[in-house]
């Protein structure tokens, strides 16, 4: 990581960029969408349920979009085409409307288990 700095003589960390990352506007996809509104537990429910026990597991939250798999037919709504071809998500991506109701979902229920 180097530190530049800008026109306010503010220092801002950059990172050198060594491969592609794909930015995929999905507004008009997530306007047509039907909302499922996935209730979020409360903190002091959650502190609650972590109140004595010995070990706590956290969940793999940076990456959780990218371990739910997409229905295949769900892949073609998904599709973006860019100069290396067209191309269909298999995982969750991020910037979906839905994205972060279904990784909530699913971490939940794998903790209730």
């Amino acid at each position: 990581m180097t530190v530049i700095q800008n026109e306010k003589n503010e220092l801002i960390p950059s990172r050198t960029v060594t491969r592609w990352r794909m930015c995929i506007d999905y507004r008009k996809l997530n306007k047509a969408t039907r909302k499922d509104h996935f209730p979020l537990p409360f903190m002091d429910q959650m502190l609650e349920r972590l109140a004595g026990q010995a070990y706590y597991c956290f969940f793999d939250g940076y990456s959780g979009y990218n371990q739910i798999v997409v229905d295949p037919e769900d892949q073609e709504k998904m599709t973006f085409k860019c100069p290396f071809g067209v191309f269909a998500y298999r995982k969750m991506p991020f910037g979906l409307s839905q994205s972060f109701e279904n990784t909530t979902t699913q971490m939940v229920l794998i903790s209730n288990i």
